[in-house]
């Protein structure tokens, strides 16, 4: 049982930083979240086109440094998330993602600033722990729920099937030490 405690340890650690595929193989991550997430096959198609233009488009921008920051998309909706330098780079990053189509709304999480290695570090703690409470939870399909943590600040995204579920997510990202704040991106999918 240790043995298997500290494997999935190991893995949501290399998950929280962007290994997964590497690790267990891009097709079988792919399959697993068609398997278990809420959208259709369709809808996600589109999620992942847009995600990818708008990433496509934020590299080719000479303001933005499309590194620090987290596109997700559900439904057509957009959210940022990560540390920017200016002002002016998280509203470019903002025009860059409505200009894309497919779009319906765009929420910018960007925080201005700076974020040291021991912060970065920190919040990729914060989102291991986060992820290894949502697997232990049999009604919340964890790979529903995209977890970001920037300077302390979890940004919750994703789909769940009930208000309860969404409220235990949240409780679980509140209850996680080293949380400062908790950005609700979360749609219940039967409210």
């Amino acid at each position: 049982m240790k043995q298997y405690l500290t494997l999935l340890g190991f893995l949501l650690l290399l998950t929280s930083i962007g290994c997964a595929p590497a690790v267990i193989g891009a097709g079988a991550a792919g399959g697993y979240s068609v398997g278990t997430d809420e959208r259709s096959v369709g809808q996600m198609w589109d999620d992942t086109t847009i995600t990818s233009k708008i990433k496509t488009k934020m590299i080719d921008d000479p303001i933005v440094n499309a590194r620090n920051i987290d596109v997700d998309t559900s439904e057509g909706n957009v959210i940022l998330t990560g540390v920017v330098k200016t002002d002016r780079e998280a509203e470019r990053a903002v025009e860059i993602a409505r200009q894309v189509p497919g779009v319906k709304n765009v929420k910018n999480n960007l925080q201005v600033g700076t974020k040291t290695m021991g912060q970065y570090l920190d919040d990729k703690m914060i989102v291991s722990k986060i992820k290894a409470k949502l697997i232990k939870e049999p009604n919340i399909r964890s790979l529903n729920i995209d977890v970001d943590v920037n300077k302390g600040i979890v940004t919750l995204t994703g789909i769940v099937k009930t208000n309860e579920l969404k409220e235990r997510v949240i409780e679980i990202a509140r209850s996680t030490s080293g949380t400062i704040d908790v950005v609700d991106n979360i749609k219940v999918q039967n409210p």
